[in-house]
């Protein structure tokens, strides 16, 4: 039947039976219509084949059964399913609910962000219009007062004139969109740090409420509201426990009383229960979270005052940071203050869900079959069971773990949502589970049991036992969500339209993609190199070794190099040198100019030869 009911056919019968229960006064959503719809499929006691495609007369059928259930408000079957549907739609944890008012708050100032980054004014007036956005927008985003207190607006402005005054906006004009938009963050932020310091001084503070003093009162009263009404349900779910253990001992007794009705009311209680402990985990965080926040702003304020002191000036470096930090434990205070209100609401709201006991099994009701029934709370069954455990040695092919041999027990993922494995198929009841007893390890699954007898008898077949879980899953679907068996009804998942689909009734567990990396040899390579797998490989080897047996190395002498060695010498390379005189000077003397009369002789035999020395006197050059 999974795989016959497409999508085309699921919405069509989605459809049909939205608007038959709008015709008769009831608007449900299109989820719980959904999930009712594979609910009732589900349900073998319906007999719809799921081997077969469905007809004309089993989709009539089909849809007559969802409005009928969907219709009966005398059903607390109904309500838990309803209430599984508006926690799954509405609720959100810390960093999803963060993230969406972020979302939120960017959505409303988009409008301003645009006026103030899109626009080049020009003009005088235009200055001062684009600088009374920038006020607007520090006021939206500090959440400090509205742009419509003049009180408000006159210290933002004076604030941000401090630190931003009207002559630097052709700088701010010229940045880039990018740019701006920082920038008007930052300028948010040191207009809130200075008009926190100014409220802390007695200086100012219009329109700022004191968030951790709020936060101080409203948290621990949230919490003390949220004990007193799981406390209210445990005691109902410990009083329907003891109702329903009481018919099966003696049905004659309790003859004017629906085991089936009781038992789905056992289940609605339950899940309220768990709905209310996941809230109440969140407002313990919160009230942590407040306690370190206020801690850290008395800090902050008490550093900004001993820096600031009386001085007239300081410089910006010093103080600005500090103004920043201020802001941002002001928005954590507030975050925290949405946060506080989101689980006061959904707490609120989640109550509407339990009317139906009061209609059912009004208090006369239950006081008057409770007479003679002893009703035990869910830490007195299990003091019950602390001195019983498990005897290892008796099971052979199961693991069992136990506090003292196993690390890390208190973490470990219980099946059933810490429910007896047991008593849910065979009894129709839950119980708590005592971990103490022994935690069953089956096929990388931990389960828990009420009592040592319900473990043996357990681990005698657990497949079937489980089995039989899921067959009593398919009979009261709200316990899909209860035991959050969602991992064996995946085809359960809802083909709704509705807003958050994607957040439906049947959320799968939470997947991510993981790896993991070892190194690639953590010991020492043995690596052999000279192995060979080849035979003749081998053989080649061996032939050579043994023709190396038979070889003689021979050597040999010439004249040439008959007692050469090789030498080596080194040198001093030149070097360049200089000398440079005192002075530069030169001399001058005459050249020696002597000539010799009669060399060639004359008429006369004998030669007289005259010396005629034409040298020039040495004081004439």
């Amino acid at each position: 039947m999974a795989g016959e009911l497409t999508q085309g056919v699921i919405k069509t019968i989605v459809r049909q039976v939205g608007l038959e229960c709008a015709a008769q006064g009831q608007s449900l959503w299109e989820t719980l219509v959904a999930f009712m719809v594979k609910a009732v499929v589900l349900d073998p006691r319906n007999d719809f084949s799921m081997d077969r495609t469905l007809t004309e007369n089993d989709m009539q059928n089909l849809i007559q059964l969802c409005v009928t259930r969907l219709l009966d408000t005398t059903n607390p079957s109904l309500s838990t399913i309803k209430m599984q549907v508006y926690f799954d739609m509405n609720y959100a944890n810390r960093d999803e609910l963060l993230s969406e008012q972020e979302r939120v708050l960017e959505g409303k100032l988009a409008r301003v962000v645009r006026a103030i980054t899109d626009s080049g004014p020009r003009a005088q007036e235009e200055v001062e219009n684009l600088y009374q956005n920038i006020v607007t927008y520090v006021l939206l985003r500090s959440g400090l007062g509205s742009p419509t207190d003049i009180e408000a607006v006159r210290e933002a402005t004076a604030a941000l004139q401090s630190v931003f005054p009207q002559t630097e906006m052709i700088i701010f004009i010229s940045l880039s969109k990018k740019d701006k938009e920082q920038q008007l963050k930052d300028l948010a932020m040191l207009v809130t740090g200075i008009r926190l310091y100014n409220k802390e001084c007695l200086k100012g503070g219009s329109g700022i409420d004191d968030l951790p003093c709020i936060l101080s009162e409203a948290i621990p009263l949230a919490t003390r509201t949220l004990d007193e009404r799981l406390n209210s349900c445990q005691l109902l779910a410990h009083r329907y426990t003891a109702l329903l253990e009481s018919m099966q001992e003696e049905p004659q007794r309790f003859s004017r009383l629906r085991f089936s009705k009781l038992r789905e009311a056992l289940f609605n209680v339950r899940q309220y229960e768990a709905f209310l402990c996941i809230l109440q985990s969140n407002a313990i965080t919160s009230a942590q979270e407040v306690e370190s926040l206020v801690v850290q702003f008395e800090a902050a304020m008490m550093v900004l005052k001993n820096t600031v002191q009386d001085k007239t000036s300081i410089e910006s470096r010093e103080v600005f940071p500090l103004f920043m930090e201020l802001s941002k434990l002001w928005t954590s205070f507030q975050d925290e203050m949405l946060l506080l209100s989101f689980l006061t609401n959904m707490a609120d709201n989640l109550q509407q869900f339990l009317e139906i006991h009061s209609q059912l099994f009004p208090e006369e009701m239950l006081t008057s079959l409770l007479e003679g029934v002893t009703v035990k709370s869910d830490v007195e069954r299990i003091k019950e069971t602390m001195g019983t455990r498990v005897d290892v040695s008796d099971f052979k092919n199961q693991e069992w773990l136990f506090p003292e041999t196993t690390d890390n027990f208190d973490e470990l993922l219980i099946q059933y949502h810490g429910f007896c494995a047991h008593s849910i198929g065979v009894k129709g009841i839950i119980l708590p589970g005592n971990p103490a007893i022994g935690i069953l390890k089956h096929k990388e699954k931990y389960y828990v049991f009420s009592s040592k007898e319900a473990a043996y008898i357990f681990a005698q077949n657990p497949d079937k036992f489980i089995q039989l879980n899921v067959e009593k899953a398919k009979k009261y679907a709200e316990l899909i969500q209860l035991l959050e068996l969602h991992h064996q009804f995946e085809y359960l998942l809802p083909h709704a339209q509705a807003r958050k689909v994607s957040n439906g009734l049947m959320k799968l567990p939470p997947k991510r993609e993981s790896g993991t990396q070892t190194d690639t040899h953590i010991l020492p390579p043995t690596i052999v190199r000279s192995y060979e797998w080849n035979e003749w490989e081998l053989r080649r080897k061996a032939i050579k070794l043994a023709n190396l047996r038979r070889m003689l190395t021979h050597s040999m002498q010439t004249d040439l190099s008959h007692m050469r060695r090789e030498n080596f010498t080194q040198v001093y390379l030149p070097k360049d040198a200089g000398t440079q005189t005192k002075r530069d000077n030169s001399s001058n003397v005459p050249k020696p100019q002597v000539f010799l009369k009669g060399l060639r002789g004359g008429p006369s035999p004998t030669a007289h030869m005259v010396t005629v020395d034409l040298t020039r006197p040495l004081d004439e050059t």
